[in-house]
């Protein structure tokens, strides 16, 4: 795929910017879509732009709930936004963690962000622009994720993002080019951008 036929995408974290933080969703009844985000996916779709979910998961990797169950929550998020007239293309996750109780995830990966090993992976394999995309999220791991692709960084204030922002944020190299009051604003923004 050329330079000039790739697109750009909206990666998109998943808990506390498409749905309620709520530590690890160690089960499915935990899962429960943010106000207004269904919404605003459909709109990225109405205007034809990629929404990538890309999503740290390490609860695999601590032993706190089952792929089955990962499986599962993701097939709920699709359903419940599929009632809402809104899909994502793809999702990606990341099971790692450096210090996992199960042996299998316990891995200093690429892909765990803010290291930008799922970005680049979906990229490839959808040809996206990183560099014309936007990555959206609530924590500063996002921003950062979004600094090393080169694509515009957004905190959204829902999750940790209000935290993040007083806490976390102040004297950090890397900060957000917007920070939106929830995933409806950020859309928002991000479809006046692209009509510039």
């Amino acid at each position: 795929m050329t330079e000039q036929t790739k697109r750009s995408a909206v990666f998109l974290d998943r808990d506390g910017t498409i749905n309620e933080q709520m530590g690890y969703i160690n089960h499915l009844s935990r899962f429960q879509l943010l106000p207004g985000a269904a919404a605003a996916i459909r709109l990225l779709n109405e205007h034809r732009i990629p929404v990538i979910v890309v999503t740290n998961q390490s609860g695999l990797a601590r032993g706190y709930f089952s792929p089955d169950l990962l499986t599962r929550v993701h097939e709920k998020m699709e359903s419940l936004l599929a009632e809402e007239g809104a899909r994502v293309d793809r999702i990606y996750v990341c099971p790692h963690h450096p210090e996992a109780r199960e042996d299998q995830y316990r891995l200093a990966c690429d892909c765990r962000k803010p290291k930008p090993g799922l970005f680049v992976q979906a990229a490839a394999e959808l040809g996206i622009d990183l560099e014309a995309s936007f990555v959206v999220g609530d924590r500063w791991s996002d921003l950062k994720a979004a600094a090393a692709i080169k694509a515009t960084g957004i905190l959204v204030l829902t999750g940790y993002g209000r935290g993040d922002l007083d806490y976390v944020g102040k004297g950090q190299q890397v900060q957000p080019r917007y920070i939106a009051e929830d995933l409806q604003a950020a859309v928002q923004w991000i479809i006046e951008q692209s009509k510039g």
